[in-house]
């Protein structure tokens, strides 16, 4: 049994990631094992979540993989571990919209049986706390509501109004983070700079996120309400695909670039039968030798639009590699570094498509379905991905699209070995999908 415990919030912006993040590292360095998860299709957490615990971060969204594979999704990331820390997703009870909180870190809590803890943001908050967090604790019955973390305190009064808050109904007060500096790091357009571009200053931010929860936080505590979680039922999850024939190379694109990917996603690859080579667009000058294969998962290119349009070498081997019709698989970032150009800067030209960025923000699910045959699905195959970006790619669509949905026009490409398009799949979710494709590097 692995001992869990989830980080909750009332709202966005109550310091979830700061006290997740430095509670991952301050349970590492005690000495313990600690599995990091995040709830939803957030790509950007489980990069400080890696710093912090020295292991992948991983997903946990039943919107993407189905409720049914929570379970053992955890078991597998949690498998050799001591404890998990579950880093929630917007407000505790925020899930798909149109749902009844379906994918929301409530509904994560319950399929997981972990006693949640409230991070609370105590800026402008004084007694009515107490009615805050009343609602939270009675509003599902389902929910075991066991602590409360109270975040940017200002004094030792204004610790003292929350504490007696807290006390009128009988909820424990696990820590206190008082208002400081050191705890931020940037953000951008998409939220938070990601961990591998961000380098020696995230460890700093993840040293300093720390250093507050050690100082605040009853360490020992958290770890007794996590060892309170029940034994889970499920069993881990396994990446068991059969493998294709042959041990054909597939270039899955990394660095500070390219860094909006699954953990999973690698695995159901390798179990495939492949062997994973990591490429870094911004650094490597040429594909990895005897490649069969490219995946190109989202991330940040348009801020680095520049190196990767220097990089001609590498931008010439990708085209080529899809001008002789090997398998590319390509989403968000991925899309936009196939195309012509992205913000007037010349891309791979795999795709005839001009991309930029825009001010409007394209986010949600899209329960999709693969209108044509491609290195990855069969016609009429459905899926439900997740859009995440500011940019925008003209024409929306090629010749035969990637995916179709309701309300919107047809998305993305399909060209010969390629499959392109804005949305972002948990492959977990489609598992022969992976297998499919690297079929098809193998031929």
């Amino acid at each position: 049994m692995v001992a869990r415990l989830v980080i909750a919030a009332p709202a966005s912006g109550s310091g979830k990631t700061t006290v997740a993040t430095g509670l991952m590292t301050a349970l590492r360095k005690r000495g313990d094992r600690v599995a990091p998860f995040k709830v939803g299709p957030d790509y950007i957490d489980p990069g400080y979540h890696a710093l912090a615990a020295g292991r992948p971060g991983r997903n946990l969204d039943p919107v993407l993989v189905g409720e049914e594979r929570i379970a053992p999704l955890f078991r597998h990331g949690a498998h050799d571990t001591d404890i998990a820390v579950i880093e929630g997703v917007m407000g505790l009870f925020d899930g798909r919209v149109g749902t009844d909180g379906f994918g929301s870190t409530a509904h994560v809590a319950t399929l997981l049986e972990a006693p949640v803890v409230l991070v609370v943001d105590g800026r402008g908050q004084g007694r009515s706390l107490a009615a805050l967090l009343h609602g939270f604790r009675s509003y599902d019955a389902k929910i075991r509501l066991a602590g409360v973390i109270l975040n940017q305190v200002g004094s030792e009064r204004h610790e003292e109004v929350l504490r007696d808050a807290c006390d009128e109904i009988g909820l424990d007060v696990l820590g206190v983070v008082r208002r400081g500096t050191g705890l931020e790091v940037p953000s951008r357009h998409l939220g938070l700079v990601t961990a591998a571009e961000h380098g020696s200053v995230a460890v700093q931010a993840v040293e300093a996120m720390a250093d507050a929860v050690t100082a605040g936080v009853d360490l020992l505590a958290v770890k007794a309400l996590a060892a309170t979680a029940p034994e889970l039922a499920a069993e881990p999850w396994r990446p068991d695909l059969e493998p294709a024939a042959g041990r054909p190379v597939v270039a899955v694109a990394g660095g500070s670039a390219f860094t909006f990917g699954y953990a999973e996603h690698v695995e159901l690859l390798k179990a495939a039968g492949a062997e994973v080579v990591t490429l870094d667009p911004l650094r490597d000058k040429q594909l990895p030798d005897n490649t069969a294969g490219l995946v190109l998962p989202g991330g940040f290119p348009e801020q680095h639009a520049a190196e990767l349009s220097a990089n001609e070498s590498l931008r010439q081997d990708v085209a080529e590699l899809a001008l002789r019709g090997a398998p590319v698989h390509a989403e968000c970032g991925g899309l936009l570094y196939l195309a012509r150009e992205l913000d007037g800067l010349p891309m791979c030209g795999v795709l005839d498509a001009t991309a930029t960025m825009t001010s409007r923000l394209t986010l949600g699910y899209r329960d999709a379905l693969a209108p044509v045959e491609s290195i990855l699905h069969s016609i009429g195959d459905r899926v439900t991905g997740h859009e995440f970006h500011r940019t925008a790619v003209t024409p929306r669509h090629g010749a035969q699209p990637a995916w179709r949905w309701r309300g919107a026009e047809p998305e993305g490409f399909v060209h010969g070995g390629v499959h392109a398009s804005y949305l972002h799949t948990h492959p977990a979710g489609a598992p022969l999908a992976i297998r499919r494709f690297v079929e098809r590097c193998a031929q």
